[in-house]
């Protein structure tokens, strides 16, 4: 059996962690809970593993460590996965953290190409099928198609005001829900700034905005979150603020 060199075990790591960074680049930018770093580490802990099997020159040791890193990884899985009320979140990342692991196992196997294949497919489903989700979600079932306006109030520390005011518009770029009118007012002796953005949501907004309220708590500078349907008197009110 042909020995592992030190160029191999360096080609299959950096292959690994290569193929986690990839898929943690668009978890990022898409502000998830686990990103770059995450999958990355994730890619290159199963790439370790399945590389010190082989190291030992077992033929079947590599593939008793990989099904050792699929049931290892389910456990992390599960860390990521909350019950909010009738809803549970995290699967996805669970999912991508699987994906990930199943990425370096590949490259430590010395299938590289298929390492950057199996990366490639996982980022290409995260970009196209989540406009499809989003497309079947919004398809008009019931009264599923009727728009709710909320009113989401974050208060932060002044000198986070510019990282949260960027959180909060990137997390609402999306078609649902989408950001309506944003308003900042800045305290004058407390050294705050309160956010107020006028948010769109098709269909019932409970779990979107929970999602919301859960991703920008884990912010430091954040004092305060909570949201509200917007009635009549607000939007009337908010009409004619703007036009002072």
């Amino acid at each position: 059996m042909q020995s592992l060199t030190t160029f191999d075990f360096a080609l299959r790591l950096a292959t690994g962690v290569g193929c986690g960074a990839l898929i943690g680049v668009e978890r990022q930018w898409r502000a998830r809970m686990a990103g770059l770093r995450t999958n990355a580490l994730v890619a290159a802990g199963a790439t370790l593993f399945v590389l010190y099997s082989e190291a030992m020159h077992d033929p079947t040791s590599p593939t008793r460590v990989a099904s050792y890193v699929v049931s290892g990884v389910g456990f992390l899985g599960g860390g990521v996965i909350m019950r909010e009320g009738a809803s549970i979140r995290g699967l996805n990342t669970a999912a991508t953290l699987w994906c990930s692991a199943a990425a370096g196992v590949l490259a430590a196997s010395g299938r590289l190409t298929l390492a950057l294949l199996g990366a490639a497919t996982v980022v290409a489903v995260h970009l196209t099928l989540r406009p499809t989700s989003r497309l079947i979600d919004r398809a008009p079932q019931g009264n599923a198609d009727t728009t709710t306006q909320v009113t989401f109030h974050v208060t932060c520390d002044r000198r986070d005001e510019a990282h949260i005011r960027a959180l909060l518009i990137q997390l609402l770029s999306s078609t649902d829900p989408r950001l309506a009118g944003l308003r900042i007012r800045r305290g004058e002796d407390e050294g705050t700034t309160a956010l107020e953005a006028a948010v769109v949501i098709d269909g019932a907004p409970g779990a979107d905005m929970e999602q919301l309220v859960t991703r920008l708590s884990l912010e430091p500078g954040v004092r305060d979150l909570h949201w509200h349907l917007t009635d009549q008197d607000d939007q009337a009110r908010a009409e004619r603020e703007a036009l002072v």
